[in-house]
Formats: C-alpha cells, structure tokens, sequence
C-alpha cells in the first residue's frame, strides 16, 4: 500500500475545534434560597405594617392630631437647638483636647488623657444628675445662689458638652493621625505656621476621617437630648409626655416623638452622605 494511500486511509489529527465566532455563554446559578428568603422577609413586613395600621389601639387619627401641635413643635424646636448648640461646643472644646493630647508637652497630653478618661467612663445620666446637684457642693458662686445660676437647660448644656467633647476629642485625633506625616513634612518644608499647617493642610485632609464618626455623634446627640427630660427641660420628648401625663394616651404620644426623631434622623443622614462626598474628592474613596 503506497503512502498516498495510507495518508488518505488514516484518521484526522486531532486538533482544537474550529472557532463558531460565538462568545461562551455562561449560566448562572439558581438564587432559589434567596428568593425564597427574600418572599419571606417581605410577607413578614406586609403582616407587620398591616397589624400597626390597622390596630386601633395605636390612635393614629390622635397621632395626626398632635403630630404639628404648638407644644410639640416647641419642644422639636429645643431639641433642634440643644443638639447644634452641644455639637458645636463639644467639638470645639474636643479640638483643643486632641491638640493637647498630640502636643509634645507631656502635661497638657496628661491632662487631656484624663479628661477623656473621666467623662466616657461616667454615664450621661449620672453626670446631668451632678450638676443638676451642684448646689449641695457650691450653694454660692461669684455670690449668685447657685441654684439660680444653673437652670435646667444650662445644665443640659454643659452636662452634654462635656460628656460630646470627650468623644469628639478622639474623634478628631483619630482624624489627625491618618493624615500622611509627608504632608506635614512638606507644609513644615514650605515655612507655614503651625496655625496654617492646621487649618490649611491637616485638617482639610483630616475631615475625611472625622466626618463619617462626628455624623454618627451628631445622630446620637439628637437622641441622646431625650435624657434631658428627667431633669424638666421641656424638650421633643418631655412635651410629648406633658401631654400624655394629662390624656393618658402613651401610645399615640410616644408615636409622634418617634416619627419626629425618625424624620430629623433621616435628614441629618442624607446630609452626612453629601458632606462625606465632599470631603472625598480627589480620594480614591468617591462613594
């Protein structure tokens, strides 16, 4: 048998399949368990918004009623104004204790330590009650009775400042000390004044650390105002339960402190997400 023979005889080499131009089509799993979780979860919160719509022990129409009412609306109003009023303090008096917690002096980093030490180891609740008390230690200051000195709503002020500026403090420490030391360096390089070097260099790039951590501070502050109400500041929450101490109607009552807290929550939330955009522009972290 001749070669040409055997070459036409013989099988084909085996090779790679020719191409059909056509791009591999690729399949996905079934998602059935979490599909299935999924209708689960929702018929869940379909039976939960029908029992708290229809349940008439929850007085909605009473809710309405009360919902924009002069003396809740005034109590919004303090809560407001005690939550800006102890946020900027308490940042402001938190800047000046990180800056001496990073100063070389080791007095002044003494000093702040224990500040921060001593006002997050003691409750909120307690450190209003003490002041609120103050008197039994101090009945006179400057010769003013201190009683007359020190209103509720001062030392809602000041117990709450304190007890913010702790936390803010680490807060903004924290801030600090993610900034690259290399730009530090270099604005020490250019001959910028400490002053400068803080305002126009550190904390710029230090806010995008600060900024999510004090949006969480400035949320739990809002709630936090709540607490007040055991010592007669008349804010969202004590209004509300003014009237239900009249009315006895607890639920609806609580319900529209809730919905308010709710409402401003959600404000303040959207506002952190813009301000934290802004702060990360020109970082890889846009989002």
């Amino acid at each position: 048998m001749s070669s040409n023979t055997l070459a036409k005889t013989a099988p084909a080499a085996a090779g790679p399949p020719a191409e059909t131009g056509e791009a591999p089509r690729i399949v996905r799993r079934p998602r059935t368990g979490q599909w299935l979780a999924a209708a689960v979860v929702l018929v869940l919160l379909a039976l939960a918004a029908h029992s708290v719509i229809r349940n008439d022990a929850f007085q909605w129409d009473v809710v309405a009623d009360y919902f924009t009412s002069a003396s809740v609306l005034r109590g919004l109003g303090l809560t407001l104004w005690l939550t800006a009023l102890v946020m900027a303090l308490g940042f402001a008096l938190g800047t000046l204790l990180a800056v001496m917690r990073l100063s070389a002096n080791p007095v002044l980093r003494a000093v702040s330590w224990g500040y921060v030490w001593l006002f997050r180891s003691m409750p909120i609740l307690v450190q209003l009650l003490f002041w609120f008390n103050i008197g039994a230690l101090y009945p006179h200051i400057l010769g003013i009775r201190t009683v007359d000195l020190f209103g509720p709503v001062t030392v809602a002020i000041i117990g709450l400042t304190l007890h913010e500026a702790a936390y803010a403090a680490e807060v903004v420490r924290g801030g600090v000390l993610s900034v690259d030391r290399g730009q530090i360096e270099a604005a020490q390089a250019l001959g910028l004044s400490r002053f400068r070097r803080w305002w126009r260099i550190i904390l710029p790039q230090a806010m995008r650390s600060i900024v999510p951590p004090a949006g969480n501070m400035l949320i739990g502050t809002l709630k936090g105002t709540s607490i007040v109400s055991v010592i007669a500041v008349q804010d969202l929450l004590y209004s509300v339960q003014l009237v239900y101490h009249r009315t006895y109607q607890v639920i609806p009552m609580l319900l529209v402190a809730t919905i308010w807290y709710v409402v401003v929550t959600s404000l303040l939330s959207a506002g952190q997400f813009y301000v934290e955009r802004h702060y990360a522009r020109g970082s890889e972290r846009t989002r």
